[in-house]
């Protein structure tokens, strides 16, 4: 792999464990894989992310009620048929569906939030998510091409933005970071790119 473009790694948890691992058999309650999320400011190290903006998670829990009604929706429309069709009794497809809609929404967007995170650092940017396939990409400056700061109508709404550096060569040419108030992803894109400009004189 080219070690100059952004990389990604699978690490295992606190305890050894991939966060795949970790998911499947179980991690204390409020712990993430691979790191501590602690404000940003209150410490170093690798390890140690800043978690994204509060409203992120309300966005993420919009977006899952969304794709929970719809799934419902399909339900009572093959269930409907099916009653039509062999007299199948109303709720026994769509019940199941329905509670399994519901745990989706409900816990969903609050285990995505704990698994991501950023870290800022001098001369590089690292970003981690993903719970089944977890994600730990770090950008060195020196690789970013051009910065984008973008905001959907949810996201304008909510004061939240997504950062994108894209970078220099055909692995992980964009890397992404979500779920960054708008002030916060305007000044980072900043820091960015004094950085680029300091590196360039």
């Amino acid at each position: 792999m080219d070690t100059d473009a952004a990389s990604d790694t699978n690490t295992p948890g606190p305890d050894g464990r991939t966060d795949q691992a970790a998911h499947l058999f179980g991690r204390p309650e409020g712990t993430t894989a691979a790191r501590t999320v602690t404000q940003e400011g209150e410490g170093e190290g690798e390890d140690v992310l800043t978690p994204l903006h509060p409203n992120y998670k309300l966005l993420m829990r919009i977006t899952a009620v969304i794709l929970a009604l719809l799934l419902v929706v399909a339900a009572l429309v093959v269930e409907s048929q099916l009653t039509e069709r062999f007299g199948v009794p109303f709720g026994a497809i769509s019940g199941p569906v329905a509670l399994l809609a519901l745990v989706f929404a409900i816990r969903v967007p609050i285990t995505r939030y704990r698994a991501r995170g950023y870290q800022l650092g001098n001369d590089r940017l690292r970003v981690v998510r993903g719970v089944l396939w977890h994600s730990d990409t770090v950008v060195p400056f020196g690789r970013v091409q051009h910065i984008d700061v973008d905001q959907g109508p949810i996201e304008r709404a909510l004061d939240l933005a997504t950062l994108t550096l894209h970078t220099a060569g055909s692995h992980n040419a964009s890397v992404s970071l979500p779920g960054l108030g708008h002030e916060r992803a305007i000044e980072m894109r900043e820091t960015i790119r004094a950085h680029i400009r300091r590196e360039s004189m």
